[in-house]
């Protein structure tokens, strides 16, 4: 098995098995290829409280031959006489752009991250200093692109949508030698997916078959699938989020508005609170409660000093929190009363 670190940080937010779910709230393209959108997004996301905000760095004439077809997603919500080339290259960001975003997130306290569709588009992120990549469904299975990202150093999210397991096997075998710090996301690459298409037990295979930290990039509809996700172990939750549903794009319509954005956070959060503790005790509410409800030994019946006790003349009963807990029943069973005892008195031994 391989085994990759546990334990690192995106940007300033550590991410371990015990941290909080790392949320990414994806604008990907969006921002329709306006950085004034693009500012809103990254004012949206940080309103809403998530640890991200993700963009798409690319250069259409890197990433695609120019007679390549729309995705059959793409053609429901775009305009259905352009290609896929032309689509893209109206949203695309300049390096500029990604500087000036960057710093934006940097004042609001948020992290920028940017997913490369593109060698090229590595090489100018780097130059721009990011803290760390995503990789988009689509490349899972270019190997040298993968490497390239590896050799950066910087920690990897890796996605897995439209991919086979021993595709997802060969993708890590190629990072790992190079870079430790991964984290692999299950997804499911459809725009909206159906309930039945998220397979969060993929999640649970991951952690079965890899030694590494896991999550869900999620195109469910609405809320949709992500919370869930995070009882599962899932550390890191990605979902796509817009201005709004109607606006003329790819991912528009699967994505959330800023009001489901908030919704979205909020029940992650909500269950991460829910998850608590790993360790069975009571909680600080119970203590009091404990001391009602819980049962203690009392007198059966009249028990005459120097009379042993049994099962005849012991009982629990509820007493306020005095007494010996009834966990040390057979303990008390056969020692001798110190004194006499009515109906109801509470057990006491002698120290």
């Amino acid at each position: 098995m391989m085994h990759f670190e546990r334990s690192f940080t995106l940007g300033k937010f550590p991410l371990s098995d015990d941290s909080p779910t790392f949320l990414i709230a994806e604008a990907g393209v969006n921002h329709g290829g306006d950085l004034e959108v693009a500012r809103q997004l990254v004012d949206i996301a940080a309103d809403a409280g998530a640890n991200a905000v993700k963009f798409q760095a690319f250069r259409t004439k890197n990433l695609i031959l120019s007679n390549v077809e729309k995705a059959p997603y793409q053609t429901q919500t775009t305009e259905s006489s352009e290609s896929q080339a032309e689509m893209l290259k109206r949203l695309e960001l300049s390096q500029q752009h990604y500087r000036e975003l960057k710093a934006y997130c940097e004042n609001k306290n948020i992290l920028f991250l940017i997913t490369p569709f593109d060698e090229g588009s590595i090489e100018e992120l780097e130059s721009v200093g990011v803290e760390a990549y995503k990789v988009a469904s689509t490349d899972t299975t270019n190997l040298p692109f993968l490497k390239k990202l590896a050799e950066t150093g910087k920690p990897i999210i890796l996605s897995t949508g439209m991919t086979y397991m021993e595709e997802v096997e060969r993708a890590l075998a190629e990072i790992h030698p190079i870079n430790q710090k991964v984290i692999l996301l299950q997804c499911t690459a459809n725009y909206p997916i159906a309930d039945e298409e998220a397979n969060l037990n993929v999640i649970r295979t991951f952690q079965e078959k890899f030694d590494l930290l896991v999550g869900y990039s999620d195109h469910s509809v609405g809320v949709g699938a992500a919370p869930y996700a995070v009882p599962m172990g899932a550390k890191v939750v990605e979902k796509h989020f817009t201005l709004d549903k109607s606006l003329e794009g790819p991912d528009h319509l699967a994505s959330l508005d800023p009001v489901e954005l908030k919704q979205f956070v909020t029940e992650v959060r909500r269950i991460e609170k829910y998850l608590g503790s790993t360790v069975k005790q009571p909680t600080a509410s119970e203590q009091k409660t404990r001391q009602s409800l819980q049962k203690c030994l009392v007198a059966k019946a009249p028990i005459a000093k120097g009379e042993a006790f049994s099962t005849e003349n012991l009982v629990a009963k509820r007493t306020g929190g005095r007494g010996i807990s009834p966990m040390r029943y057979y303990d008390v069973l056969g020692q001798t009363a110190s004194r006499d005892f009515g109906v109801d008195d509470i057990i006491e031994l002698e120290s």
